[in-house]
């Protein structure tokens, strides 16, 4: 039997509209977030959690590209991990202090050893001895120098070469430290001693796990040469390879440092014994805490068992940079004309930094 035209096209139209009913009634949001699970097709289930939720439906179709919003999250957490990585270098005493963070300057220029201006300065026992010669020369009694005076250190390093990840560098280093006698009017304030130290060195950064939580961060090798610039009896100087070694915990960073004094010509060697006074090394340390730094450092001769040991506490900064310093040496050799004189002092003044 052949069916009419009009019927077939009839029937199509019943189709359609009960196809077109049939999505109707599936965009129709459930009544609860737990008949949305029954839904297969997962565009409409979404459209479903939506109207559940309170959001629109044009929302949901907007957040279509669900993928899209997840890899840029997960692109930002990549993106953070090298500041995440930088942070802790700039946090490290040891990383900040030597700049071996990749982004720092090439020819970095720094803060060496500490900064700092000692206003005045205490000792129990005055070395006159070294000064007779000039005293009664000058007609003045040898007793002529006070117990008090100004002390103050100025330290800086430059970096001359290094690689592109500053794991290895190339630096020059000078530090001076003189002993004023400002308050001392009867012999015109003179400047009592002055040091100078200049040195070169090679610094590579091994960050090698010790165990404990303690790192090996820095591994320097150089030459140092340490005078007071005088002449005659009053002249003092020596020349070192060393090597210094710098592990770090946290906010302690420990140091150890070995040198070899090279040797000199007899007839020209100021001071013959220094090392049974310096020794053959030295060890420091320093502690950062809430905005403190507390320093210790010990050198000496086993053989002779003499040596010195040096205290300091650096304050939070009280103007700009400037924080308060306190400082503590007793033992021999605080400075070169007083290298085998033994005294203990205290000084109080400002620093610039904390010399790591």
């Amino acid at each position: 039997m052949k069916i009419p035209q009009v019927s077939v096209r009839i029937g199509a139209l019943f189709i359609v509209a009960a196809g077109c009913s049939g999505t109707a009634f599936a965009q129709k949001p459930p009544a609860g977030v737990a008949d949305c699970r029954s839904i297969a097709a997962s565009m409409e289930r979404l459209a479903c959690y939506d109207a559940a939720s309170g959001r629109s439906a044009t929302a949901g179709k907007d957040a279509t590209p669900v993928t899209a919003p997840v890899a840029a999250a997960s692109t930002e957490v990549v993106r953070a991990e090298p500041e995440t990585a930088t942070a802790s270098r700039m946090s490290s005493i040891i990383d900040s202090t030597w700049a071996f963070d990749p982004s720092s300057a090439r020819y970095d220029i720094s803060f060496h050893n500490s900064n700092y201006l000692l206003f005045g300065r205490y000792t129990d026992n005055v070395n006159n001895a070294p000064y007779s010669p000039l005293f009664q020369a000058a007609g003045q009694p040898q007793e002529n120098l006070n117990d008090v005076e100004a002390k103050f250190q100025l330290s800086f390093k430059a970096r001359l070469w290094t690689t592109d990840d500053r794991r290895w560098g190339v630096w020059a280093a000078y530090t001076q430290q003189s002993q004023w006698q400002v308050y001392n009017g009867d012999v015109s304030r003179p400047f009592r001693e002055n040091n100078y130290m200049p040195e070169l060195f090679v610094s590579y950064r091994p960050d090698v796990d010790l165990g404990g939580g303690f790192n090996w961060k820095l591994l320097n090798v150089g030459y140092k040469h340490q005078s007071n610039g005088r002449t005659d009896v009053l002249s003092r100087s020596w020349d070192r390879l060393f090597a210094q070694f710098g592990v770090e915990r946290e906010n302690l960073a420990l140091y150890g440092t070995v040198w070899y004094r090279l040797k000199e010509n007899e007839s020209q060697d100021d001071n013959p014994d220094i090392t049974d006074y310096y020794g053959y090394g030295e060890i420091s340390s320093v502690y950062r805490w809430r905005g403190n730094s507390f320093q210790l450092s010990a050198r000496g001769n086993v053989a002779t068992g003499k040596g010195s040991v040096q205290a300091g506490w650096f304050t939070p900064p009280l103007l700009g940079p400037l924080r308060g310093y306190v400082q503590v040496f007793s033992g021999y050799g605080e400075s070169m004309i007083d290298y085998n004189w033994n005294q203990t002092t205290i000084g109080a003044g400002v620093a610039l930094n904390d010399g790591f």
